[in-house]
């Protein structure tokens, strides 16, 4: 007999636990993650009952992948230029919650009398809602057209990045066992750098690849591809010293800034969802009863926390960054859970060995307790808003509302700032992007010429050449290339006392110029032919390449700005992308839907439709596949499918909604079967001696006659003018019942 490998027995077991506890939990309408941690708990080393698996290591390797495409998602769904159209409320709300929560996680733990490290750790566990269970919960109650939803959507992405961020930090913390400044700091600073450096060279890259091999690409390829890329990427950003959490997180991004994030997150979706349920499964295997049991009382503890803390530092987030305070309420009770970044972490200090084993099931519990509640506090906004509203004192409402309504004052910016972020950005992007030719140049190719080509000198000669070639344009832009804004000449022109520090700016940059290109020789030869050599290429030969370097950034720099906004030109042929933005009326907003199939307005003209007049909202904008009609006439029709953003009120889109997206329950069960049959034409025939355009067939039973068979001859489509004649054979398309009655005269008559 065959011998099955383990791996698949245990992937049996597995799977078929997850399948069933998912099934009733998506009967008992609850999360479906909580059906995977209670799977896991069932077929895991703490519960005898049930068969139990055999290779656990192997188990944990696929929940290591399944973390690498859950982040993977993530960074489909994050999006650089998504993060710039946040906005300053997420961002502030987002940044005042997580640093809250993670003082009052690290202060919990010392007051239970944890470690420091475990108290590190659990800071970080509670700092992160659950993007899964909140947009769950918001489809299922409806309230993703809601204005305070978008805000929620924009913390959420706030959180992702600060965890990203957070997992980095931890593992350093993880390593050095102890509070070291300059160690974190320059973490920090490496992490910058590598972001940066990944970004610039991935949206420049990736893009570029996919779009010259488009017409070979197809759904396979297209997943094959993605798949390689993320895993790649893990790769290098393990060998740099990273998780591979951030890796897959930032090539995610990458990739969301392409004509295909759309299908490449569609064509993921099932590799995530197995992956994924994999790791939540494995989450709940690591969980001992006994533990739970012995901890309860932190478990209460730290649900009351995760509850009460987060409600309160979003709602007052909310508030500080302008928020109203129904709205900033709305958005506190929506965040108060921890979920799979939690699981994230607390499984990063189990396999560093840092913290104790009682966190990661009492990390678990609390996510199951606050993921239970989640549904509830959100239904609880409401009511809430109306209790205080009306013990509020009428001096305490007009000082919320007039700082709700000073803080979307849009205020102007100076000439300074404008012209030293300008300096900061060409210093920064061209810094990073030379040290990284530097670095592999020096670490990578040097060593390479040296044992394959050429000896010393010629190979540190030849590495050089080739660095300073691919440098020279990003040399030139950082040093040489002027930047003249309008900002900048207004500061020279009209106060004398600017000159001077415009001066030293620009004098800055020479010099962060020959400090890189010292920096480079110094690699390859000695200090002072470093320090000559530098000051030569600056001063010297730069300025008289300026044209072609000039032709050659210039170059670059269209298919980096091209690569990023591929998907904004591609939806917008006019090039108009400013629809839509600025300060909205009152409590109106954009709120987008999808024209569902089974809508009643599909084929009908706005005009007919008669939005504004009925449900006081009016279309912002329609868009069909790659293209969007910004402010459609009133003649634009509305096909299956389309996304329509919207400007209204909560009230008036809730209202709205069942039109455009009808839920299954509103829908009459209509399942016409469609059959082909076979009729012979006797003396029962309804239409015997009849043509077959005479007999009206296609109006009364809704079929198509396909075929006629008469004296062993067969018409295929038979001309409308053919009359039925006894004997011949009639081959109809149509719907079951209704053909069936063509035999009973009285039905069909």
């Amino acid at each position: 007999m065959a011998h099955v490998p383990q791996l698949i027995t245990d992937l049996a077991l597995i799977l078929g636990a997850a399948g069933l506890t998912t099934l009733i939990f998506k009967k008992l309408r609850q999360p479906l993650v909580l059906g995977y941690i209670l799977a896991g708990l069932l077929v895991g080393p703490n519960f005898p009952l049930f068969p139990t698996i055999g290779e656990i290591e192997t188990i944990r390797i696929w929940a290591d992948i399944g973390v690498i495409f859950l982040l993977f998602g993530l960074g489909l769904e994050f999006s650089f230029r998504k993060l710039v159209k946040i906005g300053g409320s997420a961002s502030v709300t987002g940044l005042v919650e997580m640093g809250a929560m993670l003082l009052l996680g690290y202060a919990t733990g010392r007051w239970l009398g944890w470690s420091t490290m475990d108290s590190i750790f659990l800071g970080g566990i509670i700092s992160i809602s659950s993007t899964t269970i909140i947009l769950r919960a918001f489809d299922e109650l409806g309230l993703k057209t809601q204005q305070f939803a978008g805000l929620v959507f924009g913390i959420l992405v706030i959180e992702d990045l600060v965890a990203i961020l957070l997992l980095v930090l931890l593992s350093t913390l993880a390593v050095s066992r102890q509070f070291a400044g300059t160690e974190l700091l320059f973490s920090i600073l490496k992490l910058g750098f590598f972001l940066i450096a990944w970004f610039l060279s991935g949206i420049y890259l990736i893009p570029s690849f996919l779009r010259s091999s488009q017409k070979l690409i197809s759904n396979e390829t297209l997943l094959i591809i993605a798949i390689a890329l993320c895993l790649m990427m893990v790769v290098l950003v393990t060998q740099a010293g990273f998780s591979s959490a951030l890796g897959a997180f930032l090539m995610g991004s990458i990739l969301a800034e392409t004509l295909y994030a759309e299908k490449i997150e569609h064509l993921m979706q099932p590799v995530k969802d197995l992956f994924g349920a994999v790791f939540f499964v494995s989450v709940g295997m690591l969980i001992d009863p006994s533990v739970l049991i012995t901890y309860a009382g932190p478990v209460a503890l730290l649900s009351l926390v995760v509850i009460l803390g987060k409600s309160f530092h979003v709602t007052a987030g909310a508030m500080l960054s302008g928020q109203p305070l129904r709205q900033a309420l709305q958005t506190g009770l929506s965040m108060a859970q921890i979920g799979e970044f939690s699981f994230i972490i607390a499984t990063l200090g189990l396999s560093l060995k840092v913290t104790s084993e009682f966190l990661y099931p009492v990390a678990v519990a609390v996510s199951a307790i606050t993921t239970f509640t989640t549904p509830y506090l959100i239904r609880l906004a409401e009511p809430v808003y109306g209790a205080i509203d009306r013990v509020l004192p009428r001096r305490w409402k007009l000082v919320l509302n007039n700082y709700s309504t000073g803080t979307q004052t849009i205020s102007g910016v100076s000439d300074w700032r404008v012209v030293v972020r300008s300096f900061l950005q060409t210093l920064i992007i061209n810094s990073v992007l030379i040290i990284s030719i530097i670095l592999i140049t020096t670490r990578f190719l040097a060593p390479f010429i040296k044992s394959r080509l050429a000896p010393d000198p010629w190979a540190e000669v030849i590495t050089a050449l080739v660095a300073l070639t691919l440098m020279a344009p990003f040399i030139w832009a950082l040093s040489v290339r002027k930047i003249r804004t309008q900002a900048y000449n207004n500061l020279w022109r009209y106060r004398r006392f600017n000159r001077g520090p415009l001066v030293a700016l620009e004098g800055s940059r020479i010099a962060l110029g020959v400090l890189l290109v010292g920096l480079l020789l110094d690699q390859l030869f000695s200090p002072a032919v470093a320090l000559a050599g530098a000051v030569v290429i600056i001063l010297g030969i730069l300025p008289l390449f300026t044209r072609r370097l000039q032709a050659t950034y210039a170059r670059i720099e269209r298919r980096f700005l091209h690569n990023l906004n591929s998907r904004e030109l591609a939806g917008s042929p006019a090039g108009n992308t400013s629809a839509g933005r600025g300060l909205l009326p009152w409590d109106a907003h954009l709120s987008g839907f999808e024209v569902s199939p089974d809508s009643e307005v599909i084929g009908k003209t706005l005009q007919e439709l008669s939005f504004r007049e009925r449900y006081g909202v009016n279309v912002a904008s329609i868009e069909r596949g790659r293209s969007t009609i910004i402010v459609p006439g009133g003649q634009e029709r509305l096909f299956p499918f389309d996304k329509v953003t919207l400007v209204g009120t909560d009230e008036q889109l809730k209202l709205l909604k069942p039109v455009l997206e009808p839920s299954q329950s509103q829908l009459p069960a209509l399942h016409p079967e469609v059959t082909l049959r076979q009729l012979t034409v006797d003396e029962k025939f309804p239409f015997l001696g009849m043509s077959i355009r005479d007999s009206r067939i296609r109006e009364r039973t809704h079929g198509l006659i396909v075929g006629l068979e008469r004296d062993g001859q067969r018409m295929l489509n038979p001309d409308p003018a053919t009359v039925f004649r006894k004997g011949d054979i009639v081959w109809l398309s149509g719907e079951r019942n209704l053909i069936r009655s063509v035999n009973r005269e009285e039905e069909v008559l």
